[in-house]
């Protein structure tokens, strides 16, 4: 819409695709491609809630959307990531897919959504990508088996080890895991095991930067980092963290590359402003009147 001249131009407001058919394909990124790039270069995972979110990171070239189930916090104002639910999962990430067309769609399974069963696991991957869009999901902790079974459905996995926010009651907080050796040794076998298992991608999150760096050089597929150092194959960091939208304390690890919560709260208040003087809309804002519209208005107001 052209707001200079108060009226709409031939086709204006409706939404184009960003991308033709043959585009999108040609462009669009894989799990195979990803694991293919251990070593090759560095891969960039950023969280997305919804379709304005997974669009600005399609844009800004990221390789990996992550709908985590961080959005309870980030996005429901919740504590903890526990009470998030699969429905609130595929709502978002339906969402998020509408604005990610080129990268590498992922969903978190939430708590509870893969732990009681393999056969229930696979069922809720399964419905992750048919109703919601996501081309990968990435599950907490050592969970082989699950991984193999949901990888033999056909939906890729991403793996996730150190600290696992949905078993933060188990660990007594959200604390740096593989502090001494034998819990080290641990999450490299962990690791291992993942990738036999099938998963094309590894979190790690929360542990020492040079235990990330013994299981980056330990498994084949590629290790993405958060709080867990430079040596891993890539890094991630939440939407809301990153851009300074988080109106709680940042971890450790985060780098904030804008202060948007800023931003966005001088303009909102710019616009009250506006409105509460009598300086919005201005007439530049305001559609044209219709030729002898006003007048007949008046004359039949007067008759009343």
């Amino acid at each position: 819409m052209e707001r200079k001249t108060g009226h709409r131009a031939p086709g204006a407001g409706v939404r184009k695709p960003k991308h033709s058919q043959s585009e999108a394909a040609a462009e669009v990124v894989t799990a195979p491609e990803l694991r293919a790039a251990k070593g090759t270069r560095r891969l960039v995972m950023v969280t997305a809630v919804d379709e304005p979110s997974a669009r600005l990171a399609d844009q800004a070239g990221v390789d990996i959307v992550l709908v985590g189930d961080s959005l309870a916090m980030a996005a429901l104002g919740r504590p903890d990531t526990l009470s998030v639910t699969l429905d609130e999962m595929i709502h978002h990430t339906r969402a998020a897919a509408a604005g990610a067309r080129r990268a590498l769609l992922a969903a978190d399974m939430p708590f509870g959504s893969y732990q009681a069963s393999v056969a229930e696991a696979v069922r809720n991957a399964c419905r992750l990508v048919a109703l919601g869009g996501a081309r990968a999901v990435k599950l907490e902790g050592p969970r082989a088996e699950e991984t193999a079974a949901i990888v033999a459905a056909g939906v890729p996995v991403i793996g996730h080890l150190g600290l696992t926010p949905q078993s933060v009651h188990r660990l007594g907080g959200y604390r740096v895991q593989g502090r001494d050796t034998e819990a080290a040794f641990r999450l490299v076998e962990q690791a291992r095991s993942l990738e036999r298992a099938g998963a094309f991608l590894l979190v790690l999150e929360a542990i020492p930067a040079p235990l990330a760096a013994a299981v980056t050089r330990s498994v084949g597929i590629p290790t993405i980092g958060i709080g867990a150092g430079p040596s891993c194959d890539g890094q991630v960091l939440v939407f809301a963290d990153l851009l300074g939208l988080s109106d709680t304390p940042a971890p450790r690890f985060v780098r904030r590359y804008g202060d948007l919560g800023r931003v966005i709260r001088d303009a909102l208040a710019a616009f009250a402003g506006d409105v509460r003087a009598g300086r919005y809309p201005a007439p530049e804002e305001t559609y044209p009147t219709p030729p002898g519209l006003a007048s007949a208005l008046e004359k039949r107001m007067e008759g009343e």
